[in-house]
């Protein structure tokens, strides 16, 4: 409305004016936001970092990725002092203080404090393995498994040891080899305490307490506790003959 003088009511609220998108029926209250929707469809992207040429859509993404090249880490933890470069992985590493588990699994129950941890989870229940080899075609639930996976093709063992400079392609097969230079033995059978550097070992060894013998001969099923034995009991009924005494 307008005042007797003719001067516009200031009481009186403008119209909003909408912004439409050409390609769906969304409405903007404000054109930049527009602008920022239509890139969606368009494919634009205007910044562009100029360390690497990437490129994108959002002024305040190319904000956040040049952080990867100044090492800037501007979001504090306040319970450990750990610092980081967005705020979304600030947020999901306070929960290791809180405790808090938002993601749930509809399968089991279990819950997580990321939303990747809980999909790569959700792959047990789906048996998705989106992860493939591409020497020879072998799939994997988790990037890390291929990764494992692939040094069988490549021959890499990255891991190795300081005390002898034996290779491993496996972290866990290291720290089962380190053991033999220190000593250590964490497997202790709980039966007659007896402990064991491997835990494959102690497996073993429990089917003496327990009678289990899983390996059987399909010739005669005799059965053995170990597959050494298995294996070398199978020569009676091929003839081989492996170890010869001198006459």
């Amino acid at each position: 409305g307008k005042t007797p003088s003719g001067e516009p009511d200031p009481e009186t609220p403008k119209p909003v004016r909408h912004h439409h998108c050409s390609h769906y029926e969304n409405s903007f209250h404000w054109l930049g936001n527009l602008k920022l929707h239509e890139r969606t469809h368009t494919g634009e992207k205007p910044f562009q970092c100029s360390k690497c040429g990437k490129s994108f859509a959002v002024l305040a993404n190319l904000k956040r990725h040049e952080r990867i090249h100044t090492g800037e880490k501007p979001y504090h933890c306040s319970q450990c002092g750990m610092s980081f470069n967005q705020n979304g992985d600030l947020k999901n590493h306070k929960r290791i203080h809180t405790g808090e588990k938002p993601f749930q699994c509809s399968q089991c129950e279990n819950s997580f404090t990321m939303l990747t941890n809980l999909k790569r989870h959700e792959r047990i229940h789906t048996g998705e393995k989106p992860f493939q080899c591409s020497q020879c075609g072998k799939s994997f639930t988790k990037i890390g498994q291929l990764k494992e996976h692939e040094r069988i093709h490549t021959g890499e063992k990255p891991f190795q040891c300081s005390h002898c400079g034996k290779s491993f392609t496996r972290i866990g097969n290291l720290k089962k080899h380190a053991r033999l230079h220190i000593g250590e033995k964490p497997y202790q059978c709980s039966q007659c305490g007896k402990s064991f550097a491997v835990l494959a070992n102690l497996k073993t060894h429990e089917r003496i307490h327990t009678g289990e013998k899983p390996f059987q001969c399909s010739q005669c099923e005799k059965s053995f506790t170990m597959l050494t034995n298995l294996k070398r009991h199978e020569r009676i009924h091929t003839g081989e003959k492996h170890f010869l005494l001198p006459v």
